[in-house]
């Protein structure tokens, strides 16, 4: 978490320069959204940045906006039929207005601000889109603080040897959506010069590319494809080391997900398929190639 610490140091220091604001509260989606790691700028956790878990559906305004990706913002006044103990627990403080933010990378909401003013905002349009830009702009480099501590190095090999006569090739996924079209090219011009026969090559690539836009889409980070031939059996794996791994498993298994074909699809084309977790997440697929 060395990275996101420094991050968690930088939106603090730009954050608390705004004027009126008294504090600040950054939240980072865990768990695919049901869990938020949160802190504050006012907490002392000495050299580091003390983070606690929170119920990411607590009906608090920080999670209203990373839940919905959309800003919650205005007066304690105007907030207070719609968060009356949350307003109510304001009272006695200096907190007159607050703005929470959704942070946004790639698209997808990997968290939130908070801000509390201790004078009343005007709230008006530019104010309102420069909140917004600034949770465009810090969602963007928290996306690279987390993929950036747990992308694998660009020599990896695999941790066991591979059988004698197996054929082995790799293929590693920027965190960016347009890289899934990479991913499927690398593995069917990979099949082709192994001689895999092309409706082997269409089914595989098929569950590929569901399995990278999970990794690349959900988790936020990018991921390596290792694609193993022996003994007439082809193993496609996703590395997965986006900045929350588990959610590109969860996408997968889930059927009601914008991009849930996942797993029905997997299931129906792949002979066997699984995954793992230890320090990101490992989804493979293996077929038959006869």
């Amino acid at each position: 978490m060395a990275d996101v610490a420094t991050w968690a140091d930088d939106a603090f220091a730009a954050l608390t320069e705004l004027p009126a604001v008294h504090r600040v509260g950054l939240a980072l989606v865990e768990g695919g959204g049901r869990r938020l790691r949160f802190t504050a700028s006012d907490r002392d956790g000495g050299s580091e940045v003390p983070w606690c878990d929170v119920d990411g559906y607590d009906d608090v305004p920080l999670n209203t906006a990373v839940r919905t990706g959309e800003p919650v913002i205005g007066s304690l006044a105007d907030l207070h039929d719609r968060y009356p103990a949350y307003v109510s627990r304001q009272e006695g403080t200096s907190t007159s207005a607050l703005a929470a933010v959704p942070l946004l990378a790639a698209g997808q909401v990997v968290g939130g601000y908070l801000l509390l003013f201790d004078r009343v905002q005007a709230f008006g349009r530019a104010q309102v889109s420069d909140l917004a830009r600034r949770g465009r702009v810090l969602g963007d480099r928290l996306g690279r603080a987390q993929g950036g501590s747990r992308r694998p190095p660009r020599d990896w090999a695999p941790s066991a040897p591979l059988p004698p006569g197996a054929r082995l090739a790799v293929h590693d996924v920027p965190p960016e959506p347009a890289a899934v079209a990479g991913a499927r090219r690398f593995l069917r011009t990979t099949l082709q010069h192994w001689g895999v026969d092309d409706s082997v090559a269409d089914a595989a690539v098929l569950c590929l590319s569901e399995l990278v836009t999970n990794a690349v889409i959900h988790s936020h980070g990018g991921c390596l494809v290792q694609a193993v031939l022996d003994d007439g059996v082809l193993t496609t794996t996703v590395l997965d080391w986006g900045a929350s791994p588990s959610a590109s498993v969860a996408s997968v298994a889930d059927p009601l997900q914008v991009h849930g074909r996942g797993l029905q699809l997997v299931e129906a084309l792949a002979s066997r398929w699984g995954h793992e977790f230890d320090d990101g997440a490992s989804v493979w697929f293996s077929m038959d190639v006869g």
